[in-house]
């Protein structure tokens, strides 16, 4: 089992967080709580990875590191 890195965000107008998987692009999902969305994007990657390997497109690459962070100014 791997592991992808995730963004989270708080979406004001949704009332809810939007989450993004930078490594998968278009890979995105969304819930009203942070475990509510966490729980979709893990159905989301599962869905993007199954198609990519129907599709022949999916190619396995190691990020070796990654820093997400928050610069309030």
């Amino acid at each position: 089992m791997r592991s992808y890195k995730v963004v989270i965000m708080y979406d004001k107008e949704y009332d809810g967080y939007v989450v993004d998987v930078p490594e998968l692009p278009g890979c995105m999902s969304q819930g009203k709580t942070i475990d509510k969305a966490l729980q979709n994007i893990k159905d989301a990657i599962n869905g993007w990875l199954e198609v990519e390997r129907k599709h022949g497109r999916l190619e396995e690459t190691e990020i070796d590191e990654i820093f997400i962070g928050e610069v309030t100014v």
